[in-house]
């Protein structure tokens, strides 16, 4: 890697709200050439069929994964995740413990050098490593889920899957570079630059922010923008370039409130020349190859998140259990055996779509982009929770450090440092709040192509009755299927026993759901997209939906196979799928009866400075020193110059 001069920072372009929507639209997947169980089940067509029997790996694959874990429970034996946490660092020779039996390439194919175990086994193994220490399992997922292994299996050509996926497979670290300082869920507004130069390669310039891997990773996957000419299309490409290559320089180590031990990075590119080669897929497919990397690569975030979750339930089973305080153990007052109800229940509940969420995506014969995005939006917010609850539980022994526990003598439960590793699962690959209007827009999809010109203010006269025609067509036959259906049925689904009344839930529930979208559709036609507190409870009331399905049908499989634990499975499932039709039934209130109006307001209000006053009482920047009272300047950004230049070598 190589330094460089100061130089003056590249301004942010100016990108409109209309511009910013058709980047992030060109970048869909418009097409749905496999079925989808979730977007069946947010138009209001409950589909078992599409997860039925429920999914298993095929059996050579479970016996080689199997193995597999067995040798890595045998090397995590071995690490110690406390000297992660002290040192803020994973060791090199953790590292080559782990890729020497091949954990840098668990979904890499065989021919590659990989194990080629697919999604299940890698989240069964990322739940394994997760519990070691959090750090080490972010970096086996961003280097496997979005770094280079990922993109160029998908996208990569021939002559790009035989130079790097053995690399990968046998260790070298990988990472993704598409946050910048001033661009993260916009990518409209995306700075990094890469120039095409005579020779036919491209010239990179720009700055990118939270590069996890990026201090000691080998091969970088970038996001650039191609300018447009009359050779090139020009647009956000994706390019894999070595780490080394000179014009790289990493900036800083970045540190946070948990993961201590990630490799984060500022990463600096200045005149950094790659070749043609470089380029995966075609120019201008950057952000298409991201987001569809990222459809199953986000099962690696509920992977880890469910880790959080079975150790937090053993942890407050434990403690619960042998904690008395007012003559019995504190499990058996109501108020603790609500925390450790809720715990067993989501817990089992998080499992579930994930389980069902990988052997799908295995599977291959279905879209599991929505699946992913439930998953891994419902596995953070719920993990987090959970997480919140056990420190509860434990009191003041949940907010004390291990090593403060240790000193005195006490059991060293680190779980305040779960409650820090565990937070950024709700921001990492697509904060909750972007997930839920990713999830909405898949949602609404159906709605939005049929009423397109309808709502569109550009749109002609001509244009708008066509569509209104094109409307009124689908409607006819849609809705009416959303009056009656099987729910209603008492006998429906009896082969699910115990869990039936559950399934025929569902099936009413999501009739239900689909007819409550289509009024907000009809109340705000265009303005729909802009209520998002409507679109989040939709999408909250599907994803509860999502996981009593999977529930139900992964407890019904474990009944067949083995009625002894399909028994037990059945009780949990049957208590989880009670808590969540409590949790969808108070979305559906909130639907039409909430403050969202009077927030947008009071939020407007507080953004023009009407309410400063409430800020009162407080030391300002006038009055000393210090993070929390440091200067505001309006209108400041995080700039290029604004960074320390500090060379790290790793």
């Amino acid at each position: 890697m190589t330094t460089m001069t100061d130089r003056p920072a590249a301004p942010t372009p100016r990108v409109t709200e209309k511009e910013a929507r058709r980047v992030s639209e060109a970048a869909r997947e418009t097409v749905w050439e496999k079925p989808s169980f979730a977007k069946e089940l947010y138009l209001g067509r409950f589909r078992p069929d599409l997860i039925t029997p429920f999914p298993r790996t095929w059996p050579d694959v479970a016996e080689r994964g199997e193995a597999y874990l067995e040798k890595l429970r045998a090397v995590l034996a071995e690490l110690d995740g406390n000297v992660i946490e002290r040192d803020a660092r994973i060791p090199d020779e953790y590292l080559t413990k782990l890729a020497a039996i091949g954990t840098f390439g668990i979904k890499i194919p065989r021919a590659y050098g990989g194990l080629e175990l697919g999604n299940v086994y890698y989240n069964r193994a990322l739940m394994l490593i997760g519990t070691t220490n959090p750090a080490l399992g972010a970096l086996i997922s961003a280097h496997q889920s979005i770094g280079v292994p990922e993109p160029v299996k998908r996208f990569g050509t021939e002559e790009q899957k035989a130079k790097y996926l053995p690399r990968c497979a046998a260790g070298a670290v990988s990472a993704f570079l598409l946050t910048e300082p001033d661009v993260g869920s916009d990518p409209a507004r995306l700075q990094a630059t890469a120039t095409p130069t005579e020779d036919g390669g491209y010239v990179i310039d720009g700055l990118k922010l939270w590069g996890t891997n990026a201090v000691i990773a080998e091969l970088l996957v970038v996001m650039a923008r191609v300018p447009k000419s009359d050779e090139h299309r020009g647009g956000i490409t994706a390019f894999v370039v070595e780490a080394d290559t000179p014009g790289i320089t990493v900036e800083r180590r970045n540190a946070f409130s948990g993961l201590r031990g990630i490799e984060n990075a500022l990463t600096r590119f200045h005149q950094v020349k790659v070749p043609a080669e470089s380029v995966i897929g075609k120019e201008g497919q950057g952000l298409k190859i991201a987001l569809t990397t990222l459809n199953s690569g986000r099962l690696s975030i509920p992977a880890l998140a469910v880790a959080a979750s079975k150790y937090s339930l053993k942890i407050g089973r434990e403690w619960a259990g042998e904690r008395v305080q007012w003559g019995k153990p504190i499990g058996r007052h109501a108020a603790v055996a609500h925390k450790l109800a809720f715990i067993a229940a989501v817990t089992y509940a998080q499992e579930s779509m994930l389980e069902l969420a990988g052997q799908l995506a295995d599977a291959g014969e279905t879209d599991i982009r929505i699946e992913a995005a439930i998953a891994k939006l419902y596995g953070s917010e719920r993990a987090f929770q959970v997480v919140d609850d056990l420190v509860q539980i434990r009191g003041g022994r949940g907010y004390e450090t291990a090593d403060s526990l240790h000193a005195r003598g006490e059991r060293a439960v680190p779980v305040e440092q779960l409650m820090r590793d565990m937070r950024i699962n709700r921001i990492f690959e697509g904060s909750t709040e972007i997930m839920h209007l990713l999830i909405a827009r898949e949602a609404v999809d159906a709605h939005l192509s049929v009423a397109g010109d309808i709502i569109d203010p550009d749109a002609s006269r001509a244009d708008k009755l066509r569509a209104l025609g094109k409307a009124g067509a689908f409607y006819a036959t849609w809705y009416p299927q959303l009056l009656v259906g099987r729910g209603q049925v008492p006998t429906m689904f009896k082969e699910y026993g115990k869990l039936a009344t559950h399934m025929r839930y569902i099936e009413r529930t999501s009739r239900r759901l689909a007819r409550d979208t289509f009024y907000g559709m009809v109340r705000w036609q265009g303005g729909l997209e802009r209520r998002q507190g409507f679109l989040g409870r939709v999408v909250d009331i599907g994803a509860e939906l999502f996981a009593m399905a999977a529930m139900c049908t992964r407890a019904k499989a474990r009944l067949d196979e083995d009625p002894q634990q399909g028994r037990a499975e059945v009780e949990l499932a049957d208590a989880a799928c009670k808590q969540s039709r409590f949790r969808a039934e108070r979305l559906f209130d909130a639907l039409w009866d909430n403050t969202d109006a009077s927030d947008v307001k009071l939020a407007r209000e507080v953004l023009d400075g009407k309410h400063t006053w409430a800020e009162a009482g407080i030391l300002d920047a006038s009055e000393g020193t210090g993070p929390w009272i440091a200067p505001y300047v309006p209108g400041e950004s995080t700039t290029e110059d604004q960074h320390r230049r500090v060379r790290l070598t790793s």
